[in-house]
């Protein structure tokens, strides 16, 4: 074994990230000593059996890990060197194969998989020098498992107990599961800390109206039923451990058999609208042993409530609902999203105020459909998902709603989660209302109507008159202010999305919503008009639509200077400025762009507008030290890397021309001083290009005219 003191061993039990406090209760109710939530996992202290009840116990912990040792990892050779002394003779079974994974780095070792290497030639070494020959590697399924961890100057050495994750409890055949189930430790993790164990001890019910592959169903009644999660599992890590107790080990097995699948007085109900996910889940529980325990239907969430009155005793007066609601790769459209909430929704509404709930999902906007706030949050991943396990201590059967008048006058009840939310839509409204008088005097219909007005609700909305599709909008959130959490501002930017969505009379397919997160969308295309032409965007893209709005001014600024002038535009912005400035009377037309799908998107719009131009792809600094003169040049300064290829932009006029320059940025500056002395006049021309509906913002942009002599 490795050093004790009088409290046992130290081990190290690993866990989904956000589930450490959850766990560390766990284990202290397995009888582990000392118990201290780390980040990833807890540190405990305990004898053999102790680690051994946690493998086959724990329904949290991934991984449960013996401390071997701790040595200098200053260096490689440092590193090296201790782990070479350590007895591994000791450690290593005759005949098991071994494996190294390294976690961390420092200045000297910077490379994990070097690490791992150095530290897999120490054993390797040792065992040779003591036994005459070296062990065999398995990488991907070792008997020996070492996994080290690199922080500042020093090294854990671990020996990994349970082998394989322990979230493979063994009841699922991964070839014929549901499209991304949850991992089973991070079903049971969500379970407890919503209290399940303490509910399921007093009789209380449970409900998993979308339940997939049955996870969370089944990890519910291996609680319920104080079934040991491990029992199926047939590969550990002690296996190629010298000092495995194997009477141990066999004991404690045989106790938690005896445990098996006990009493249980509550019911547990699982539905999906998939037949074949039934199939699936059903499959699941027989092999866990609790199929007994669980009544499965093909059944749509909004009849949970009938559901649960059809059990022999009636509706039970409290339980817990527990889901994985469909999200991202799993729906394909806002609509189904829509549907899915609303289904789930009313299948709430029958269920009394002694229910629980408990939703693991990346989208705050569950709250906003639910018309409740979550009383608590978990931040986790559900794989490679970035996600957050919402705790209501009541269930949200009756929601919080706000009326809505919408701009055709129409009036809707709108679930919000924030009780507040009905000032920003008045605020919205008011807006709109007003900026569209302004549109429509002006000519103009592609306009912002919200910028952040009222700074809890930090987001912009604008609006586009599309040929195609009708009125769309694209809501983009900005970051809160400090003061405000995380999951608060995701709830209000949900609760502004469906408000925004229902003061001008949206569908969801209609409105690109993107969070501060910038996560991908399913692209939302349209044709727009503008200014006499037709620009094809896309409401969605993270960076650019690919008319930004707030560019409008701009862009009839080169139209007025563009009457018989050789135009270039430096990056191609999709070919709007080229649009205009051939509009204006440009007698050439050159855009130059590094990025072919830019480029692509640019000449479509010149195609559609009847613009004849050349186009080109090129890496602009190079493309200039080659360039002809030209008379109008514009460019975004994310195109010019740096004050030399600014220079070098600005020397590309002809006598007189003229530079239109933007920045997104307001920190970008540009060196008038250096232009000067090179004869060029320079104008901060921002104010002129701020159009009407982005003067609450505005520096939202910064634009010069640079003008040779």
């Amino acid at each position: 074994m490795a050093p004790q003191n009088d409290n046992g061993s130290e081990f190290f039990a690993r866990c989904a990230a956000g589930f450490e406090p959850v766990l560390a209760r766990e284990l202290k109710g397995l009888g582990a000593r000392r118990v201290r939530p780390l980040k990833g996992g807890v540190a405990f202290f305990g004898q053999l059996g102790d680690a051994y009840r946690a493998c086959l116990l724990s329904r949290v912990a991934t991984r449960i890990q013996l401390v071997l040792v701790r040595l200098d990892a200053r260096d490689a050779d440092a590193l090296y060197a201790g782990a070479v002394r350590m007895p591994w003779e000791e450690h290593v079974a005759e005949g098991a194969t071994i494996a190294v994974q390294a976690h961390g780095t420092n200045d000297a070792l910077r490379n994990t998989q070097f690490t791992a290497l150095k530290l897999k030639d120490a054993i390797c070494d040792r065992l040779r020098d003591r036994r005459g020959a070296r062990p065999d590697v398995d990488p991907r399924d070792p008997d020996f498992e070492v996994d080290a961890s690199i922080h500042e100057n020093h090294a854990t050495l671990f020996l990994n107990l349970s082998g394989p994750s322990l979230h493979r409890r063994g009841y699922r055949e991964q070839s014929v599961q549901t499209e991304a189930p949850l991992k089973e430790t991070l079903a049971a993790g969500i379970l407890l800390a919503a209290g399940w164990d303490a509910l399921a001890d007093a009789g209380a019910s449970f409900a998993d109206p979308m339940c997939g592959s049955g996870t969370l169903a089944i990890e519910a009644a291996l609680i319920a039923s104080g079934a040991a999660p491990g029992l199926l599992r047939t590969r550990w890590g002690f296996t190629g451990w010298k000092q495995h107790d194997d009477a141990l080990w066999s004991a404690l097995v045989d106790e938690a058999r005896l445990q098996a699948v006990g009493a249980y007085a509550g019911s547990i109900i699982a539905g999906d609208l998939d037949a074949d996910a039934i199939l699936i889940a059903r499959a699941n529980a027989e092999r866990a042993g609790v199929a007994q325990l669980i009544r499965f239907s093909v059944a749509d969430a909004a009849d949970l409530g009938r559901r649960l009155e059809a059990l022999p005793g009636g509706m039970p007066a409290c339980g817990l609902v527990a889901v994985n609601p469909p999200y991202g790769h799993r729906l394909q459209t806002p609509e189904q999203l829509s549907s899915t909430y609303a289904a789930l929704s009313g299948g709430l509404a029958a269920l009394p105020s002694g229910w629980r709930m408990a939703a693991i999902t990346p989208d705050a906007g569950i709250d906003t459909a639910l018309g409740s706030r979550a009383d608590r949050t978990i931040a986790c991943y559900n794989g490679p998902l970035r996600a957050s396990v919402r705790l209501y201590d009541a269930v949200p059967s009756q929601r919080r709603q706000t009326e809505v008048v919408s701009l055709a006058g129409k009036r809707c009840e709108v679930a919000v989660a924030e009780q507040n939310s009905a000032q920003f839509a008045a605020r919205l409204r008011k807006v709109a209302k007003e900026r569209a008088k302004w549109a429509r005097r002006a000519g103009v219909s592609c306009y912002r109507i919200y910028d952040a007005d009222l700074p809890e609700y930090a987001l912009s909305v604008d609006v586009f008159d599309t040929a195609d599709r009708g009125l769309c909008a694209r809501i983009e959130e900005h970051p809160a202010p400090a003061s405000i959490d995380a999951d608060r501002a995701d709830i209000r930017f949900a609760d502004a999305c469906a408000l925004a969505r229902a003061v001008l009379g949206l569908e969801p397919s209609r409105v690109a919503a993107l969070s501060r997160k910038r996560e991908e969308h399913e692209p939302l295309v349209v044709s727009v008009g503008e200014g006499g032409h037709v620009f094809e965007v896309n409401l969605a893209a993270l960076q650019d639509t690919g008319l930004p709005l707030d560019h409008r001014a701009t862009r009839e600024l080169l139209a007025d200077l563009a009457d018989g002038a050789r135009f270039l535009s430096l990056g191609s912005y999709t070919g709007a400025p080229a649009v205009y400035a051939a509009a204006g009377g440009a007698c050439e037309v050159t855009v130059v762009d590094p990025a072919s799908s830019y480029l692509a998107w640019a000449e479509r719009n010149l195609e559609a507008n009847g613009v004849r131009a050349r186009t080109e792809r090129a890496e602009i600094a190079g493309w200039l030290a080659r360039a002809s003169r030209y008379d109008l040049i514009y460019a975004d300064a994310s195109a010019l890397p740096g004050q030399e290829t600014l220079l070098q932009a600005a020397h590309a006029l002809t006598p007189g021309g003229r530079l239109v320059l933007t920045a997104r940025s307001r920190t970008f500056k540009i060196d008038d001083a250096a232009l000067e002395a090179v004869g060029f006049a320079v104008e901060d021309v921002t104010a002129r290009t701020i159009p009407h509906d982005f003067e609450r913002t505005p520096k939202i942009h910064l634009c010069w005219l640079i003008s040779r002599a």
